[in-house]
């Protein structure tokens, strides 16, 4: 089984390598594909009873509540287009999935992963993290957004802060932002613990949540926030996971994941997290806030940049609460100047993280950029919490950066003596007269913004950089922590070749029976054009050699091949949508492929172009390959859905085949070319 969650091509390339190495070495298996077009190739019941072991790539949660008592072995997906042999072989001493749990239901389960490179803890933390933030998110977004709306048509600046008149209908929406927002820190805690010990880890994980970030529960002015919550969320998980393991009598089994686990899982968390983990907390925020006290006559820069840093740091959590309420305590005094600093700093890290997945659009999921524009309107009320989504999934990048954009902008504030009126920050206090030295105050929160962007990108860019080569360098070690986020799911039996016995009647092997090996003798049969993808791949979108030799060039020429069919009404348009598909991620497949893709009124039917580099193009690749086969994707947007992606799942699964790979290669003319490509079906 596949499961594909954000793109296709990598799940089908996994799929074949796979059904392709259980056939070279006489294996029975069947690969069930879950992309974007839905599930193909299902695995039935039988299948799995009668399946020897099972394999997973993933790096998300999937769902293992079938396989209860089979051999799982666990890796990234890059592990399954790369060495599909090797997890065949390894799979036969995997644990057993449940053995010694007494915990029931779907979800993940820690102790039937192993990633044959060492991966192992690395690949659970970052998918049950995953799993959490993807949660969180909608919660995040609703929540600030109803509170920004609220703000921004019925607030009013007072000396308490930015409010609304009680009792009015802008009041009742506020407070309906403020009960989303109270709910996305459980709601991370208790999904991250939940892709850990599975259902009956999501109460105690929820609850502690709740506790992680109520501070009058361990004597704190301020809860510990979204990293509390990560903390709780992973302490439920696996104090769930170690319960599970206990031996009980097969009479109380029933009960165990609804009663008992939950019980004493969420009680153990609770009061280890209020008298054990709380009072430090608790200890941090008082003393941090005597400090800041004897720090009022020191230099202004530097104050400004310790309370940026102080604030950007667990974006509502006790360190940013301490240096917010230090703020907010002075301005009864008449120091409005300090306020001045923390209200340059609160929109940074939202604004900044939303200008990054502006500035770099490929290094960020569809979903990412999405939250990344609502952050930029939090930011601009002066929500920070916007910004949490981000750095839950990244902390190792994006809490540095948010930190060293928030010292900017706090010291850039404190040189110009920015003041601040009320205890809230934000572009929307400038906009409403309660700052003082406004342009200074805008100039600091966008140079702030700037640099929280800028620095985050480098970050992330340098470690997907460092996980490429790593990727290439040292394969066998990507394991479940890869780069790629295609998970695959194979039941280890079926189609190896004639003869080969199948997991139920009228099942087909992965590959529907279309898989060849490099030794294959037998010259394809003569195809008419018409049926090379359903005609959508024409002697006339196909070219022996390009020109090009970089990506944008690449994507220029064969933009205007496809134009010659009379079935591109606008070139331009065309070459653009392929840019932006660019932007948000590389269609470079590696094994010297590039299927660049887009989805656009540009076009008026499916068309489909296909083009070869001698000396190949730098596409980006996560092996470092440079393209040599390229293949060009276009569907109007009304056809953008299964046909877009049933084109892009068959060259994907094909294009697997080294010897069908080598054929198009050797090829000396279109015609060839155009004979070779006739075997997709």
């Amino acid at each position: 089984m596949t499961a594909c969650p954000t793109g296709i091509a990598h799940t089908y390339m996994a799929a074949e390598k796979l059904a392709q190495a259980a056939q070279s070495l006489g294996i029975e298996m069947k690969v069930e594909t879950q992309g974007s077009i839905g599930a193909e190739n299902v695995l039935s019941d039988n299948d799995v009873k009668y399946a020897d072991g099972v394999i997973i790539a993933a790096d998300k949660d999937v769902d293992r509540s079938r396989f209860v008592g089979k051999k799982v072995l666990a890796v990234g997906v890059a592990e399954g287009i790369h060495h599909p042999e090797r997890l065949i072989e390894q799979v036969q001493s995997a644990p057993v999935h449940g053995a010694g749990g007494v915990g029931g239901g779907g979800g993940g389960d820690a102790t039937s992963l192993t990633t044959g490179g060492g991966g192992k803890e690395r690949s659970v933390v970052y998918k049950a993290l995953m799993n959490g933030v993807s949660y969180m998110i909608p919660f995040v977004v609703v929540g600030g957004l109803l509170i920004a709306i609220s703000l921004a048509l019925g607030g009013d600046a007072t000396s308490k802060g930015y409010a609304i008149p009680e009792g009015t209908f802008w009041a009742r929406i506020f407070a309906i932002g403020v009960v989303g927002f109270t709910l996305m820190i459980p709601i991370l805690s208790g999904y991250i613990a939940y892709a850990i010990g599975d259902r009956p880890a999501l109460v105690p994980g929820m609850i502690g949540g709740w506790i992680a970030n109520t501070g009058e529960l361990y004597d704190s002015k301020a809860g510990a926030g979204f990293i509390g919550a990560i903390v709780t969320g992973f302490l439920a998980g696996y104090l769930v996971l170690w319960i599970k393991k206990v031996k009980v009598p097969k009479f109380a089994r029933p009960i165990m994941p609804i009663i008992v686990i939950p019980i004493v899982a969420t009680t153990t968390l609770g009061l280890f997290f209020i008298y054990v983990i709380g009072k430090p907390i608790s200890w941090v925020f008082t003393h941090l806030t005597d400090w800041l006290s004897g720090m009022t006559g020191t230099s202004a820069i530097l104050l400004g940049a310790i309370l940026g840093l102080m604030i950007a740091f667990d974006m509502g959590g006790p360190v940013n609460k301490t240096a917010f309420l230090f703020g907010a305590g002075l301005i009864a005094t008449g120091n409005q100047t300090v306020m001045g600093m923390c209200a340059a700093a609160i929109p940074v890290m939202p604004l900044g993280q939303g200008l990054a997945t502006l500035l770099r659009r490929r290094l960020y999921s569809e979903q990412e950029r999405e939250t990344g524009m609502a952050a930029l309107f939090m930011g601009m009320f002066g929500i920070s919490e916007g910004a949490i989504p981000f750095a839950a999934a990244r902390p190792a990048q994006v809490i540095p950066a948010n930190m060293l954009g928030g010292a900017v902008a706090g010291a850039c504030a404190g040189l110009a003596g920015v003041q601040d009126a009320v205890p809230h920050g934000g572009p929307i206090v400038a906009v409403l007269g309660a700052v003082g030295g406004v342009p200074t105050f805008f100039l600091a929160v966008v140079i702030g913004t700037v640099v929280t962007a800028i620095t985050t990108n480098a970050l992330i860019d340098i470690k997907e950089r460092r996980d490429r080569g790593a990727a290439v360098l040292v394969p066998a070690a990507a394991g479940a922590g890869a780069v790629v986020a295609e998970p695959v799911l194979a039941g280890v039996r079926s189609g190896a070749g004639a003869g080969a016995g199948s997991f139920g009647a009228g099942t087909d092997v992965a590959g529907s029976g279309a898989v060849r090996t490099e030794t294959s003798p037998t010259p394809p049969p003569a195809v008419a054009e018409g049926d090379v993808l359903s005609g959508y791949l024409t002697a006339q979108t196909v070219k022996v050699q390009l020109a090009a030799d970089s990506k944008d060039a690449a994507i220029r020429e064969m933009a205007a091949m496809l134009a010659t069919t009379g079935k591109v009404a606008d070139p331009d348009a065309l070459v653009a949508a392929a840019f932006a598909r660019e932007d948000q991620g590389t269609t470079g497949l590696g094994e010297e492929i590039a299927i660049p893709h887009a989805k656009t009124d540009a076009v008026t039917a499916p068309i489909v172009g296909f083009a070869r580099s001698a000396e190949g193009v730098e596409w980006g690749s996560l092996d470092g390959t440079k393209a040599k086969l390229i293949f060009m994707i276009t569907v109007p947007e009304a056809a953008a859905g299964d046909e877009h992606l049933r084109i892009l799942a068959l060259l994907s699964r094909k294009l697997m085949d080294t010897g069908f790979r080598e054929r198009i290669s050797a090829a000396p003319d279109e015609a060839a070319i155009l004979q070779v490509l006739g075997e997709i079906q």
